[in-house]
């Protein structure tokens, strides 16, 4: 098991929180709405594949209002009607900043969120997409585990982790 990057390194993890704030903040100033942050950080989770990230904004995107069937069907999201022009485009903004380096198809889908979102909340959506790709980063390297929870997210006391991983 490798340190958690987080505990081995306080201050540089702190810095890290604090930026994340700063982008919250800022992305919120420049029109992204609290779900569409969400999904941008749920979607880019499951691409990296990062359960910690995953358990953590499952939580919060339900908290924020994020209906439970979009939080369904977000891996097909392409393929379901469910979801707004803006919520398509923060997706797409997700998809491609984690998928990098940039495809023809992803430049095409990157510029029609910028017409759909407007400069500032596009820009807005790429810095949520960067900092929450970095987040993942440091929760994979660290093997962040994910607690057992009931269904009111709330840590489940005795309920022992057994340590494996199931990857598929």
């Amino acid at each position: 098991m490798r340190p958690f990057l987080d505990k081995a390194m306080p201050e540089s993890w702190k810095a890290a929180e604090l930026s994340s704030v700063a982008v919250r903040d800022e992305a919120a100033r420049h029109g992204l709405l609290p779900q569409e942050a969400e999904l941008i950080k749920l979607r880019a989770s499951q691409l990296n594949g990062c359960a910690f990230c995953l358990d953590l904004h499952a939580r919060q995107s339900r908290q924020s209002g994020i209906p439970q069937q979009k939080l369904d069907l977000l891996s097909a999201w392409r393929e379901s009607a469910l979801y707004s022009e803006r919520e398509a485009a923060v997706l797409a903004i997700a998809e491609a900043v984690t998928r990098m380096p940039l495809s023809a198809d992803a430049e095409s889908q990157l510029e029609a969120a910028r017409t759909t979102l407007g400069d500032a909340t596009f820009v807005a959506a790429e810095w949520v997409a960067v900092t929450i790709n970095a987040f993942n980063r440091i929760s994979i390297l660290s093997e962040h585990p994910v607690r057992p929870r009931d269904a009111e997210g709330k840590v489940v006391r005795g309920a022992a982790s057994t340590g494996v991983r199931i990857d598929g």
